[in-house]
């Protein structure tokens, strides 16, 4: 089941919403999706057992100036100790030990009985006093780092099994269900903010804090159990992982992103819209350094010039408009190869979003600084380019990260498509000269540059370069000969010598004339359509180099 991103529980989502019991709970209803107002309720025990030791020391020491009866396991509770603290091990309340290499440690009724007993249920309370269990009102537990443990390399199988936390998910899960009488404290982030209000409240937390608390503890095991079953998916029962398979995509289609950032609206005023970032790199983890809000189009122009600029190592630049490229150029400088995109057609690049794959200098900004433009993407600014573009209040400039490899995903009405990301580059040894006239080495490397580019532009797409600079690009056309027109229509450079990229096969003769008639000298394209000898006839009768790559490259 694919988890719409950011929703953390069904009582967030909305799906199954709440009303309140006599005794205080919630049950589910169709009436009310938000719990009832809450008390202000007293912190006397707490339970601490952390594997990121970050910052429990201190908490648990502002936890004991508010009188609060600290209870520990293993190398918590030797930490603790460790810093003056008084603290009583979990085996003094179980009456039972720590057992099995630490596996079983708050796995007890009289643990568990402590946590989920509803304070104003008489019945539970009996029960707690007939079986002598002392009521927990505070839960401090973070999980085993099994994503880390399990991404290392030369990990083995039985190193990430052992990292597949038990207890904890278990004393989280019953905390945050007792939300309104027990505080679960998951992010040593936290600390700080429980801290203060216990502090100010004589030992007190708010309802709010509590319902807070219990959201965060959700979203925690629901993506630490989403790790596991990800992980897992691509082990074989032996124990071998088959992740060698660059191919193979996920069993399961598991999405849960956080919420960064809520914006304005979506593409359009009418729809509403927000950012989800993974952490792991790209225009969604990028960082901005100046320039007015993002906008949902911003965001969808700058990914599709970041990850056009990620197919060149030379110095490169990227003008985007409405996710095609309306400029591209790869260039021995950054300055010279703005520059060459800016001239493919300077009219549609007003109000465009811009790529480099290089740190932007100062030469660069301040030919860019002449240029009406949303965006820029790049790994960095020199302080004399951002001296220069920050004159420009609404320009917003990002620094952006490598991205981790991922599944590209589309949503569909009813569901979710996803498939492995396009980046089969060019390679000389594939490529196949099917006419009678090999194209010249200038003409195979500006055949390389624009094989780089057109499978970032819309299909149907006809793109046509020099070698290093593009010079008309024809665009999601429904007819390829539409494209080939528009492209050639749009161009403000002379077409006489240039070479042509098509994204995928002609399917009749038309489109190779309707180049030709423009002085273009090499086609480069996939093949394979049943009429590819008509169409190398017609190049041949034209005088064109053709080559086949035998790989189509559609994007929609």
């Amino acid at each position: 089941m694919l988890v719409p991103t950011g929703v953390s529980s069904d009582i967030e989502a909305g799906s199954i919403c709440q009303s309140p019991r006599r005794d205080g709970r919630i049950t589910g209803s169709f009436e009310n999706p938000n719990p009832p107002p809450l008390p202000m309720s007293k912190i006397q025990r707490a339970l601490l057992s952390v594997t990121d030791k970050t910052g429990i020391a201190g908490f648990a020491r502002r936890l004991a100036k508010q009188g609060v009866d600290l209870v520990s396991t293993g190398g918590t509770a030797k930490l603790l100790r460790e810093s003056g603290l008084e603290v009583r091990d979990v085996s003094e309340l179980t009456g039972f030990p720590e057992m099995l290499d630490g596996r079983v440690k708050t796995l007890h009724p009289k643990v568990a009985g402590g946590v989920l007993a509803i304070r104003s249920n008489q019945e539970h309370m009996a029960a707690l006093a007939d079986h002598q269990i002392a009521a927990i009102d505070m839960v401090v537990v973070n999980l085993y780092a099994f994503e880390n443990v399990a991404s290392r390399a030369g990990v083995t199988f039985e190193e990430i099994i052992e990292n597949i936390d038990i207890g904890g998910p278990t004393m989280i899960r019953a905390a945050a269900k007792n939300f309104q009488d027990v505080a679960v404290v998951t992010d040593p982030g936290d600390y700080e903010r429980v801290a203060v209000e216990l502090e100010e409240n004589s030992a007190q937390l708010s309802g709010e804090t509590h319902w807070y608390l219990a959201q965060r503890a959700f979203r925690l095991t629901a993506s630490y159990d989403r790790s596991i079953s990800a992980k897992l998916d691509r082990i074989s029962p032996s124990g071998d992982e088959a992740a060698a398979d660059e191919g193979a995509l996920p069993v399961t289609l598991d999405v849960r992103v956080p919420k960064t950032q809520q914006l304005r609206y979506g593409e359009n005023p009418h729809q509403s819209a927000a950012l989800y970032a993974s952490g792991a790199g790209g225009i969604a983890n990028a960082r901005k350094l100046h320039g007015k809000e993002l906008s949902f189009n911003n965001l969808v122009d700058l990914d599709a010039a970041w990850q056009l600029i990620q197919e060149f190592e030379h110095p490169a630049a990227a003008v985007i408009k409405h996710t095609n490229p309306c400029g591209c150029a790869e260039q021995a400088s950054l300055p010279e190869a703005f520059r060459k995109a800016l001239e493919c057609d300077p009219v549609s690049a007003f109000g465009s979003v811009l790529a480099f794959n290089r740190v932007l200098d100062a030469e660069t900004a301040e030919a860019v600084s002449h240029l009406f433009a949303e965006a820029i993407s790049a790994p960095g600014y020199s302080p004399e380019a951002l001296e220069i573009l920050t004159k420009k209040k609404n320009l917003r400039l990002l620094e952006v990260g490598a991205e981790a490899p991922g599944p590209a995903i589309k949503s569909i009405s009813g569901g979710y498509l996803a498939q492995t990301q396009d980046k089969l580059g060019w390679d000389r040894e594939q490529v196949k000269v099917v006419t009678e006239r090999e194209p010249a080495e200038d003409e195979l490397a500006a055949l390389e540059f624009a094989w780089k580019i057109v499978k970032h532009v819309k299909s149907n797409a006809i793109l046509y370069v020099r070698r290093g600079q593009t010079v008309g690009v024809g665009a999601g056309q429904m007819s390829r000969v539409d494209a080939a027109r528009i492209g050639a229509d749009k161009a403000v450079l002379p077409l006489e010598g240039t070479v042509v990229g098509s994204d995928a096969f002609f399917p009749f003769p038309d489109g190779v004339e309707e180049i030709a008639k423009h002085g273009v000298t090499a086609v480069v394209q996939p093949g394979g359509s049943k009429r590819d000898q008509e169409v190398i006839d017609a190049a041949n009768r034209l005088g064109l180099a053709m080559v086949f790559t035998g790989v189509r490259h559609f994007r929609h």
